[in-house]
């Protein structure tokens, strides 16, 4: 069968029994593993520096400091915010990258751009695997992998527009459920590879000799390692395997074609991204007191910016397609979806960036006045720290179905918004009685539990809220809208991780939760305004 198919029509009943099933299952089943595996090596920081922590990757700001001196402390919350940055430069990166991969498919093909994409992800990953084997590394080098660990984040985008071409109207939950629910899991099943795969010294590391809770320093570089021979497969995959339709791409381009538009526009969002970190760290915005603003600001720069490159900086026939789909933006419900959006995903995949790390600074360091203390009954929150991305990712499919079944995606997004508030305070409620005790484990199980449920609603309402949209949108709007959407809302993989590590270092996390709460107030409201009341006019 060609690469290319140009004769593709789902709605037909008998054109998708006889042909179009199998083709579209196909391709689902292998851009399944390639988005897992972008999942995976975009969140793989929020645990890494976990360990960097664990095994002291201090980047050289305690050189020459003594240990238990306010400098030597100061210079140590300072690097405990750095940790936080890192998952935050990848988010960034990621969420970026999904604006010109929400536009790509339609551009370069859906297994051009596929197999391309899958294949770029091998940059952050040896890179990384590089970075951890030495612990005199600086923070620069870790910055940049950070950065390109972005290129995971972005594919996003691409791969929910391609599979959404290949099914059929009434299959969109399904579809789509399928792909973001499983392609999430790699989030989930990266917080428990790591883990099992730094436990084994089989490359080798420089730097240090130390055992920190039976893992050896010489085998913290596998977090990067181990992800390369199964990316090199999703790529063979992805380039053998999958298809390129005429509903998706009506210019139907040769490979090479695809590759090198695919090339040019994430070297755009790369430039925008580059823009987006420079500002994130190498503006003083301490001495205009915006220090804890500047993330506001950073992330509409950054999202103006790719949007003028794509418009202003690409030939003349990829520009007038693209400002065909940039029409999109006149939509007020492609921004109410949008807005709704970010409260599902971009909760579920900064709470998972930031989740490790939240638990080790509110069950582990304990003490604000002794850095190096560590709380010596602290549960073993790695043990645990993958099930929340895992269930949520389990639910977004579930999310889908359900919408299916009852025949309203707003409806179900509704009742998932009200658990996903509740769950909210809850979660603040019990980091402020960890706080305030000498025993903070003892609020681990609450705290772990609520932390779920926040997992599971967003999940739920990741699903719901995609379902509704081919509903809302026709077919030549579907894809963008899809990818706009979950671009935007992936910048929740920045701002989370940023927010609480302003707030652990001022000592009130349970402020970020608040505002949280507040936000998916907003959301429940504009959810039921107009999808989910009697005469809103839409049925989605």
């Amino acid at each position: 069968m060609s690469v290319n198919i140009k004769d593709w029509n789902v709605e037909d009943g008998d054109f998708w029994k006889k042909t179009g099933s199998a083709i579209a299952n196909k391709n689902l089943w292998l851009s399944i593993p390639a988005l897992f595996l972008s999942f995976a090596t975009w969140a793989m920081w929020g645990v890494i520096i976990k360990y960097m922590k664990d095994f002291g990757y201090n980047f050289g700001l305690t050189a020459g400091l003594q240990s238990g001196t306010d400098a030597f402390n100061n210079a140590l919350a300072e690097v405990n915010n750095l940790y936080y940055t890192l998952p935050a430069i990848a988010g960034l990166a990621g969420a970026t990258l999904r604006l010109p991969n929400s536009f790509l498919i339609s551009l370069g093909g859906g297994r051009n751009v596929i197999f391309v994409t899958t294949a770029l992800m091998l940059i952050p990953t040896i890179g990384t695997g590089i970075a951890l084997s030495d612990i005199n590394t600086p923070y620069i080098f870790f910055a940049i992998m950070a950065f390109f660990s972005g290129i995971g984040g972005g594919n996003f985008a691409s791969s929910m527009s391609n599979i959404s071409g290949f099914y059929p109207k009434r299959m969109q939950g399904f579809a789509l459920g399928m792909n973001a629910g499983i392609g999430n899991l790699g989030v989930g099943a990266m917080q428990k590879l790591i883990p099992l795969v730094v436990g084994f010294a089989f490359l080798g590391a420089a730097g240090s000799d130390a055992v920190v809770n039976n893992i050896p320093f010489a085998g913290i570089q596998n977090a990067g390692w181990v992800w390369v021979p199964m990316l090199i497969l999703a790529t063979l995959g992805a380039y053998f395997g999958m298809n390129n339709i005429s509903a998706n791409c009506p210019g139907l381009p040769s490979t090479a074609q695809g590759v090198g538009k695919t090339l040019y526009l994430i070297t755009l969002g790369f430039m925008a991204a580059g823009i987006g970190v420079i500002l994130l760290l190498g503006v003083p915005w301490e001495k205009f007191g915006l220090k804890d603003s500047s993330i506001w600001i950073v992330v509409p720069v950054v999202a103006v910016v790719t949007v003028q490159l794509m418009k202003r900086a690409t030939p003349a026939q990829i520009r007038a397609n693209l400002n065909k789909q940039f029409e999109i933006l006149t939509s007020k419900h492609n921004w109410v979806m949008t807005v709704i959006y970010i409260m599902t995903f971009g909760s579920f995949i900064g709470f998972s960036f930031a989740f490790p790390k939240l638990c080790q600074d509110i069950f582990e360091y304990t003490d604000k006045t002794n850095p190096l203390f560590k709380n010596p009954n602290a549960p073993n929150y790695m043990l645990w720290a993958f099930v929340g991305p895992m269930i949520g990712a389990l639910a977004r499919p579930l999310g889908g179905i359900l919408s299916d079944r009852i025949n309203s995606g707003a409806r179900v997004t509704t009742i998932a918004t009200m658990a996903q508030i509740i769950a909210t305070f809850g979660v603040a409620y019990f980091v402020v009685q960890a706080k305030g005790t000498a025993t903070p484990e003892t609020y681990w199980w609450p705290f772990f539990a609520c932390f779920m449920v926040l997992f599971i609603t967003t999940g739920i309402g990741n699903g719901s809220t995609f379902r509704s949209i081919p509903y809302i949108f026709d077919k030549t709007k579907t894809g963008p809208v899809l990818g706009w959407s979950s671009a935007i809302a992936a910048y929740g993989s920045f701002i989370i991780p940023n927010i609480f590590g302003q707030q652990i270092k001022a000592g009130t996390p349970e402020f970020a939760l608040y505002g949280f709460g507040i936000f998916y107030l907003l959301c429940l409201a504009l959810n039921i305004w107009y999808y989910d009341r009697k005469g809103c006019g839409i049925k989605c």
